[in-house]
């Protein structure tokens, strides 16, 4: 008996032995689920798939990040609630639909809030861009960084060069209230709907435009049902790439620094190329016969100053955006 577990003993370390020298088992990977409302293949989908390549290799395979494109997993107000019940983990999103959940989010909605787009960086990338962030916590969100989406304007069935052309018009806005309220000044009917479900309500007419950057012309091929774009650029409205606070907690301190420091470095390689992808879509546009239009913008802010006045009633949002503002 006694020899019999010696063996049993001697078996056993051999073995041992033998797992150190191959290497332990890997720790068990944790997977998190990234819900967008985008195409597969579309810019943000490829930043998105960066950030989870970044993720799976920082954290040596213990984390892995799983991309849903095209609205698999829901459209962007869904993802949101799903990420503020633990349902989801991470998601892509746009600030305007964040503003139905937080208003401050909604600042970034406020037409020609930037002068340009070295002012909208340097918010973004300094501490107010990162004060705004936080402000994500008390609804059990994680703001992780920051995804440049271009300036928006008008596109429609017809050009528009001034605020009286919107006039009758139904036009597409991202469900929100300042975006909304935006449209509705300038005298054109604002119409809240899902991204997903745009290109339908184009082509049958239960919109007559949107407001987007030239990249929805090509890339979501509204340039094949819209045929005018007005560089009014009214906005500038930034996307993010926000998490779970439920779902973040049950990460190390370790995890949740790559998950961070990998989101930021994903965002920075988005922004450095999506001017890139700007540019080729414009040059895309026109020769899908876009025609593409100036404008008078001073009638346009004209038009919409009492957004500005309106914040007298929301002392939060007014605040961050005169710190906004006052960013040199």
């Amino acid at each position: 008996m006694i020899s019999f577990t010696r063996r049993s003993v001697m078996t056993a370390g051999v073995a041992t032995c033998s797992a150190l020298a191959l290497g332990l088992p890997a720790a068990a990977k944790t997977t998190l689920r990234l819900g967008h409302g985008l195409a597969k293949g579309h810019p943000v989908d490829k930043s998105l798939e960066l950030f989870a390549k970044l993720v799976a290799e920082r954290s040596k395979g213990e984390l892995e990040i799983k991309v849903f494109p095209a609205g698999q997993l829901g459209q962007q107000r869904e993802l949101i609630e799903q990420l503020q019940t633990g349902a989801l983990d991470l998601a892509h999103t746009n600030t305007a639909p964040l503003a139905a959940f937080e208003p401050i989010y909604g600042v970034f909605d406020l037409p020609f809030l930037f002068r340009d787009k070295a002012h909208f960086f340097k918010v973004v990338d300094g501490p107010v861009g990162q004060e705004i962030l936080e402000v994500a916590k008390a609804k059990q969100l994680v703001g992780l960084a920051y995804y440049d989406n271009g300036t928006r304007s008008f596109y429609a069935k017809k050009p528009i060069r001034v605020p009286d052309d919107l006039k009758g018009l139904k036009i597409r806005v991202q469900p929100g209230p300042v975006a909304t309220r935006m449209v509705n000044l300038l005298g054109a009917t604002a119409t809240p709907i899902a991204w997903g479900e745009l290109y339908t309500a184009l082509q049958s007419g239960v919109v007559d435009g949107a407001e987007n950057n030239v990249t929805a012309l090509t890339l979501a091929k509204h340039g094949e049902v819209i045929k005018f774009y007005s560089r009014d650029e009214h906005t500038r409205v930034p996307d993010l790439v926000i998490g779970s606070a439920a779902r973040f907690a049950r990460l190390s301190a370790a995890q949740q620094d790559i998950v961070r420091k990998a989101a930021a470095d994903s965002a920075k390689a988005h922004n450095d190329s999506w001017q890139k992808e700007v540019d080729l879509a414009e040059t895309e546009a026109l020769k899908m016969g876009i025609a593409f239009n100036e404008v008078d913008k001073a009638a346009f802010r004209k038009a919409v100053q009492p957004m500005f006045d309106d914040l007298k009633s929301q002392p939060a949002v007014a605040a961050i955006a005169e710190k906004i503002q006052a960013v040199k």
